[in-house]
């Protein structure tokens, strides 16, 4: 497979910006390596089978079918003259996975319809096309996009998912041997049409810079796995998606290009854990045309200089493909290229194998606070629009936190939904919260961020193509509530014990309204008695509601009379061990979360590095350019600057209601919030969740078409206290 064409190794091209790292062929070690790390790809179902291979294809000619009856018809009823009409045609390219040979078994086919210039975006292609499909009963699932940022038509064609987006081109006939490639193309086109053609533009050029195309597929093919089992896999969320790790892996090729899948996979995290971003990852130099369009370029585009992580396309005109990533997926990232850099060490070293690189990442048992994004509709079709427009809006709640608490409060959003299956049209997304690591625990300091989950649900109340049914609820859970249905079959794993966590005993009485050592007392309506704290629960007893309700009236409010919910600065990363000792490559790591090796193993590894190893380094060092540095992160929510008062609270030490206390250096905390019933049957009330806010329920504009939810008898404020395990077990972070 990927072992061969390594014939003749020292002349191979030169590609990239700059000189290759290594010019050095694998082993003999190297070559046994790369066979198990296909064959636990292929054992993992990465791998299509040549009947739904055959298939494919078969779906792609009828939709190459489709498209020309659909441009002859439109040709013909806007009054072409017979020659035109009998010479109009559109093509169909491919691009994405499927292009570049890495796609799975029910992956998406990333299709692109290049039609004439009288063959329109929104009449005629969302329009007669769009119609077309929906009366072939093989097309399932239309589901059109018309107001993306690239507008994209999905749907499912004979069970084959496809995304099926259009450029439309100034040519009056479209020839059956059109080069995309070639930049006259894009002369007197729209900017849809532009990002439309990029997806096959840059597909096609990736290909072309790669030395090796069977080793980039298997690596990228590995590499996209690894995403995906470690959480990082989601454009959309603020990660990377998939065109964003070819372009990396790509580059390593680029930079080893003799190398085999096995080597080229320790390369990846051995340069990514170096890279010091934000410096770019280019393919090759970004170069002004005569077209003039704009190109990625942060010494005269002040937009460009705020891109944390800038992955930059190959095709004219260059862009960066992760202007989704923020702080918090950055620094989440920069972990997860360091764990597996210490993974690739040990394997090395022979204590290891693939399984544990592609161990999956336990979110739900990394974090002690969640939030829980509940939406619902009332018919799939309805469920399938919404979920692309909330989905679309879930990096803004992150930016907005991010923000509006100056990073202190830092977001691990889930990259995908979870369905109950005793709700119909029904689904839930999760984000993992944590202070900021390294920050310091201010004692009794809280965030306030009711008016960011409310600017966050009124921007998703902004959705065009709003129906009735169509809800949306944020909530605040913590690790021992996160609903079953998230984890496999629906089981619950055992829980597990997190470092300085044990068993512990209150040994004074639950007085009402006390706060007892480590523990926030309540009225019991069973009397006194002591709790025993299961591994992974909180300190706190949130039994304790009962008492907070009674201090209602001492809580703050706005001017409408809401009260104000705050989430504080809780010690939440407590998932994770941390691996001490260790030299670091990595300036963004600072000694990153991994609880699945052993320090001792990982420090041998690392002290029996060679002095060739240290030259890479400094080689490394070296290559990356540095271009840039952000003054802060991009701006890039609407209606910013609205909340500067809300931003200046953020930076003062609130105390509202349900008195709070720090004895023995315990660090106690407070989120308050408010509960209405959901008045959809299929918003069932979880009595573990808590409303961020006071307002009902996704409150907006009359002129959006969505009428507020009706008003619901009101639970009383509820006070939950979240407590430092560090600092309640006498360890440090």
């Amino acid at each position: 497979m990927a072992l061969a064409g390594f014939n003749n190794q020292n002349h191979v091209q030169h590609l990239g910006i700059t000189e290759p790292i290594s010019l050095a062929g694998p082993t003999e070690y190297d070559v046994m390596k790369t066979r198990e790390l296909e064959k636990f790809l292929a054992d993992a179902g990465l791998y299509e089978s040549h009947e739904e291979s055959i298939a494919r294809e078969e779906v792609l000619g009828r939709l190459d079918q489709l498209v020309k009856i659909w441009v002859k018809s439109i040709s013909r009823a806007k009054g072409l003259n017979e020659q035109l009409v009998h010479e109009a045609n559109a093509k169909i390219f491919t691009f994405g996975s499927y292009r570049l040979g890495v796609h799975g078994p029910g992956a998406d086919i990333d299709t692109l319809c290049v039609g004439p210039r009288h063959a329109g975006r929104d009449d005629d292609f969302f329009g007669e096309l769009q119609r077309m499909l929906s009366e072939i009963p093989e097309v399932t699932e239309l589901h059109p996009i018309p107001d993306a940022h690239v507008p994209v038509l999905g749907f499912k064609f004979k069970g084959v998912s496809i995304d099926l987006l259009y450029a439309r081109l100034s040519l009056w006939v479209i020839p059956d041997d059109l080069d995309i490639s070639q930049d006259s193309i894009l002369q007197n086109t729209d900017d849809a049409t532009v990002r439309s053609l990029n997806g096959c533009r840059v597909t096609d050029q990736i290909l072309r810079l790669v030395p090796n195309i069977q080793s980039f597929r298997t690596t990228l093919r590995c590499m996209r796995f690894w995403a995906k089992r470690r959480g990082v896999y989601s454009n959309v969320a603020g990660f990377l998606g998939g065109i964003n790790w070819a372009l990396l892996v790509a580059r390593i090729c680029q930079l080893y290009p003799n190398a085999l899948p096995n080597m080229l996979v320790a390369r990846f995290f051995r340069v990514y854990t170096q890279w010091r971003w934000p410096n770019p990852v280019m393919l090759c130099a970004n170069e002004e045309r005569s077209l003039g369009l704009q190109i990625w370029d942060p010494r005269r585009n002040p937009k460009d200089r705020f891109h944390l992580m800038p992955i930059i396309t190959p095709a004219y005109p260059c862009m960066n493909s992760s202007y989704n990533v923020s702080s918090s997926t950055l620094r989440i990232m920069t972990e997860e290229f360091q764990r597996g850099y210490d993974i690739c060490e040990v394997m090395e070293a022979d204590r290891t194998d693939w399984d544990k690189l592609f161990e999956p990442y336990p979110f739900f048992e990394s974090y002690k606070n969640y939030l829980q994004i509940d939406i619902c509709a009332v018919n799939d079709d309805d469920l399938r629009n919404w979920k692309g427009w909330v989905e679309s809006r879930l990096r803004q709640l992150t930016l907005k936190i991010e923000r509006h608490t100056f990073n202190m409060l830092q977001c691990h959003p889930h990259p995908g939904g979870f369905s109950d299956k005793t709700r119909p049209f029904h689904c839930s997304y999760f984000m993992g919260l944590q202070r900021k690591q390294g920050a310091p625990a201010n004692e009794g300091e809280q965030y306030d961020i009711r008016m960011t989950v409310d600017e966050f649900k009124q921007s998703v109340a902004n959705y065009t193509m709003w129906k009735p049914g169509m809800e949306i609820r944020v909530t605040h859970v913590r690790r021992r509530n996160i609903p079953n249905f998230v984890f496999p079959g629906g089981v619950r794993p055992r829980p597990v014990r997190l470092p300085g966590e044990r068993r512990r005993v209150a040994s004074e009485e639950q007085i009402p309204g006390k706060v007892c050592e480590n523990m926030v007392c309540g009225d019991m309506s069973d009397g006194s008695r002591k709790r025993m704290l299961e591994d992974g629960d909180d300190v706190t007893d949130v039994r304790s509601v009962k008492s907070c309700s009674k201090d209602v009236s001492n809580i703050d409010t706005n001017e409408s009379g809401d009260t104000w919910s705050e989430i504080s600065k809780s010690s939440v990363n407590e998932g994770s061990e941390r691996i001490t000792n260790l030299p670091t490559l990595s300036s963004w790591n600072d000694g990153a979360a991994n609880k699945s090796l052993n320090p001792m193993e990982l420090s041998s590894a690392m002290n029996g590095a060679t002095s060739s190893r240290a030259g890479e380094k400094q080689e490394i060092g070296n290559m990356i350019p540095g271009l840039h540095q952000p003054v802060a992160e991009l701006e890039e929510l609407e209606g910013g600057f609205q909340y500067e008062d809300q931003a200046n609270i953020l930076g003062k030490v609130v105390s509202r209601g349900c008195g709070q206390s720090t004895e023995n250096g315990a660090e106690v905390v407070t989120v308050m919030t408010s509960n209405g019933a959901c008045v959809n049957p299929h918003f069932p009330f979880n009595g573990s969740l808590e409303e961020l806010e006071a307002t009902d329920e996704l409150s907006v504009p009359s002129s959006t078409g969505l009428s507020s939810m009706s008003a619901v008898q009101r639970k009383p404020v509820i006070r939950l206290n979240l407590t430092s395990m560090a600092k309640a077990t006498g360890t440090s972070n």
